[in-house]
């Protein structure tokens, strides 16, 4: 048996089969195992920004490990990467490790503070396999975004200030300083941000009251949300928060004039038109809606009232010495 140096690669040879006389007969049968070994040092570590260009340097494999770049080829490195996709490529003449593709950490690594991806360095001579480590840093190339690009919030005219209302909350696909860190809001009358923060670490914006709304003043108020994120320079992504104010019935009836006075023939026939009165109620639907009605026993036997149009016309028999 010999030992096939650090490669540990054995031979076994025996030999087998008898012939008597003349017609004896040797065979050698001959098993050959290969067994790769991993190497025990410190697995290669690297670290790279994502959006680096195809080709870019990851960093050179020959210096970390001591050996030439004639040293790599002689034993035939390869860079084989864990995993279906091939992100590195290994130069032999050169020993410098480069990424096949464009590295986008937010499609890698969706949704994680960290990201790493790990290739294996195969020697085919001596056998020998070195492992590898490439960080993928986050650079800022997202913005944050907003579910919808118009909120719509619906409060009552009678609302009390102070009343906070809950707004939606921004993403951005990065991460850490380059990830969401603060929201603003236009300038305004009537509201105020407050700034919150998720179970799940998230940030979200609550909308507060500071003024009492007018629906009679002002049906609707446009507002303008912004999402900032920490990179340099920064990044933004906005929203439209449109507040519809609704009507509640806090207004009373005006009429037209504070009198009306009117001249009318004594014996007018019944159902002459004597006066249209008309009063106006700036709230809305039903809260708006007029309606008339006779306050004096004594007018209600002498004039009929429209309760809808105001009119009043003449009913009963109309006497000037009565």
């Amino acid at each position: 048996m010999e030992a096939a140096g650090k490669g540990r690669s054995w031979r076994s040879g025996t030999a087998s089969g008898r012939r008597s006389g003349g017609g004896e007969r040797r065979v050698l049968l001959w098993l050959v195992c290969v067994c790769v070994w991993e190497s025990g040092a410190e697995p290669l570590r690297y670290s790279v920004a994502e959006e680096m260009a195809r080709d870019s340097s990851v960093g050179n494999v020959a210096r970390d490990l001591g050996l030439s770049p004639s040293q790599l080829a002689a034993r035939k490195a390869r860079v084989v990467s864990e995993g279906s996709e091939q992100h590195f490529r290994l130069d032999p003449h050169s020993g410098v490790l480069t990424v096949t593709e464009t590295l986008d950490r937010e499609r890698i690594c969706p949704h994680s503070e960290s990201c790493a991806l790990f290739f294996k360095l195969f020697f085919e001579n001596p056998v020998q396999l070195i492992r590898g480590e490439v960080e993928v840093r986050d650079v800022n190339d997202n913005s944050p975004v907003f579910p919808h690009k118009e909120v719509v919030l619906e409060i009552l005219e009678t609302t009390s200030p102070g009343s906070r209302f809950l707004l939606e909350e921004a993403r951005d696909k990065d991460v850490g300083i380059n990830g969401l860190q603060n929201y603003s809001l236009s300038p305004n009358s009537h509201f105020s941000l407050a700034l919150e923060k998720g179970e799940d670490g998230g940030k979200y914006a609550e909308l507060v009251l500071e003024r009492a709304l007018d629906r009679e003043d002002q049906r609707e108020l446009h507002l303008v949300l912004t999402a900032v994120d920490g990179g340099s320079p920064p990044r933004s992504g906005t929203a439209e928060v449109r507040v519809v104010v609704l009507d509640a019935n806090d207004n009373v009836p005006v009429f037209s004039r504070e009198v009306y006075e009117v001249r009318v023939a004594e014996n007018s026939p019944p159902g002459q038109l004597v006066v249209r009165v008309s009063a106006a109620d700036p709230d809305e639907g039903s809260n708006g809606n007029v309606h008339y009605a006779f306050h004096s026993e004594k007018s209600q036997q002498l004039f009929a009232l429209d309760a809808e149009t105001g009119e009043i016309r003449v009913s009963g028999n109309l006497d000037f010495e009565d």
